[in-house]
């Protein structure tokens, strides 16, 4: 027996040139951090004093030249600041899903997928039809075989389906993991759509994953499965 219910719904890499070509002094680094920057940047004012000190009056520098190095300076400490930035708020979003993650724990969820277990007679889905249609529903067990077939007229929108565990000769079947598929078809007899859910508690978080992912019924499901939270096993312990 069925039952249908409504539903509710860089690293920087930078090359810094010398002041002149005279020079035989360069800075060519990979991974540069603020220290070797700060040093960096040190040795090239060094330089470039000492250059316009003995610079010949006559053949005076480039100033466009030592310009555009400062330029360079420039635009690698800015780098290096927006990264530091995008680090933090990778930091941030992370420690936010993880927050998020582990208030689902205890709490009864819908997720994406086709899959319930049977236990105590009783196993429970969910799907979502576009439009009011005719559905018709199977139910196959882990070996592949189908037990169970049932053609219900549904409305528009989101669906339970509760399932006794019984096949259609009234045989109750065996506790296990249960696959639910939902045909549906239109008053003019078009095939419309349905997306299928499961529900069940969420036993635990795994923390060591990014994002984390949440246990449920030993299956893992990421944060962005959860379609809608059914009930909240804290404050519904007799449900």
């Amino acid at each position: 027996m069925a039952i249908i219910n409504p539903g509710v719904t860089t690293n920087v890499t930078s090359r810094v040139g010398t002041p002149s070509s005279s020079s035989s002094s360069s800075s060519n680094s990979t991974g540069v951090t603020k220290d070797t920057l700060a040093g960096n940047f040190t040795t090239f004012l060094q330089l470039l004093t000492t250059q316009l000190k003995n610079q010949n009056p006559l053949d005076p520098l480039d100033t466009n030249q030592f310009t555009q190095q400062l330029v360079q300076f420039a635009q690698v400490e800015q780098q290096m600041k927006s990264n530091d930035q995008l680090s933090a708020l990778v930091g941030l979003q992370k420690t936010a899903q993880q927050t998020q993650a582990l208030a689902f724990v205890g709490m009864k969820v819908a997720v994406e997928g086709k899959t319930a277990d049977l236990k105590d007679g009783k196993a429970t889905w969910g799907f979502n039809v576009t439009k009011p249609a005719t559905a018709t529903v199977n139910i196959v067990n882990s070996a592949g075989s189908t037990v169970y077939t049932g053609t219900f007229s549904v409305n528009s929108g989101a669906q339970n389906f509760s399932w006794d565990g019984r096949n259609n000769a009234g045989v109750l079947q065996a506790n296990g993991t249960y696959t639910l598929s939902v045909t549906a078809k239109d008053a003019s007899g078009q095939t419309t759509g349905v997306s299928t859910e499961t529900q069940g508690v969420v036993d635990s978080v795994d923390m060591t994953v990014n994002p984390p992912t949440l246990s449920i019924g030993g299956k893992d499901y990421a944060l962005d499965k959860v379609k809608r939270v059914v009930w909240a096993a804290a404050s519904n312990s007799g449900s």
